[in-house]
């Protein structure tokens, strides 16, 4: 561990959250003689303050070890390259439109690589006026769900998140052009299916 970067990097961020050394030093219960002491790398603080400090500093905990906070590249705003993540342990459910360090329950979690659907995950499209009725022959229990849809087009997307036990169908806007409907299963994993205009292609 770089101290001196590590001590930077702790004022910085402290900075940037408007609190001095003595408001820090409240918060972790400590001295702020020993903040003063981190920040000129002059010491780092116990093993039991880092996740703390982490927290109250509103930084990641590996990176703020490390001395210094990587990037992500910028968003191009590109809705249709948008990516899903979803939490094993929780189930939690993440999009970005770019490239991002994705954690969640102390885990790294990679974007989902979407398959073309099969016969075991067929939907059906329903045209009804003003919007599409989608829906699927697909268990929902709490093994083996489908957890959320989404219709992602080049500008805009909708979102519809599906719980077990209630039927694996939703109604959603209907889009002039074309895009790809995404559904999650729980067991199998992400599929798309490309509609035109509403339409299954």
């Amino acid at each position: 561990m770089d101290s001196l970067k590590v001590g930077k990097l702790i004022r910085k961020l402290r900075k940037e959250k408007g609190m001095t050394q003595q408001d820090l030093a409240y918060k972790l219960n400590v001295s702020n003689k020993a903040v003063s002491k981190w920040e000129r790398g002059n010491g780092s603080p116990d093993v039991s303050l880092w996740k703390p400090l982490a927290d109250t500093l509103g930084a990641d905990l590996m990176q703020l070890l490390e001395g210094t906070l990587s990037k992500n590249i910028k968003n191009t705003g590109k809705i249709s390259r948008l990516s899903f993540f979803v939490c094993p342990d929780c189930g939690n459910i993440i999009t970005s439109t770019g490239a991002m360090n994705v954690t969640c329950c102390g885990r790294k979690l990679s974007a989902l690589n979407a398959i073309s659907g099969d016969a075991k995950h067929a939907i059906r499209v329903e045209d009804t006026d003003e919007e599409l009725f989608i829906s699927a022959d697909h268990e929902m229990n709490k093994e083996h769900y489908i957890s959320f849809a989404a219709y992602v087009r080049d500008d805009a997307y909708f979102f519809q998140k599906l719980y077990p036990e209630q039927n694996p169908s939703f109604r959603m806007p209907k889009f002039r052009r074309g895009g790809t409907l995404y559904i999650y299963c729980t067991k199998d994993g992400l599929f798309s299916f490309r509609l035109s205009k509403g339409f299954l292609k």
